[in-house]
């Protein structure tokens, strides 16, 4: 069975930090490509970053270029390191797997295509 399993969201003051992992288990690790999406309550789920495997490319969506990175331990987890963190960040982050290589566009518009998700880490920014 595949999982992905989020953790490390909580609540944290505007300008503070946080980092979430995405645990993955039941494929192998290096024939998928991971990208985390957010979802605010009455928005559309957004892309907010992905790393490709094969060429390392790491993508991050416009509204948080600069303040989020995301690595992996190349083993079975990936990060989403987030820091000086505003209200409108605040959303439920998921992390969801595509068959290598991903498809950026996918990730850009919200994650259509992926292939498995996990459950979500809610992110509560209060300013």
């Amino acid at each position: 069975e595949v999982q992905l399993v989020e953790s490390g969201g909580a609540l944290v003051q505007a300008g503070g930090s946080l980092r979430l992992s995405c645990v993955v288990s039941g494929l192998t690790f290096d024939d998928y490509d991971i990208a985390w999406f957010r979802q605010a309550p009455g928005k559309e789920r957004q892309g907010v970053s992905c790393l490709r495997h094969d060429d390392g490319l790491t993508w991050y969506g416009d509204s948080v270029k600069g303040r989020f990175t995301m690595s992996t331990d190349n083993a079975n987890t990936v990060y989403l390191q987030m820091d000086n963190l505003e209200p409108e960040d605040t959303a439920v982050y998921y992390c969801a797997a595509q068959r290598a290589p991903i498809t950026l566009t996918a990730v850009a518009i919200g994650g259509f295509g992926m292939d498995y998700w996990g459950q979500g880490t809610q992110v509560t920014v209060s300013s």
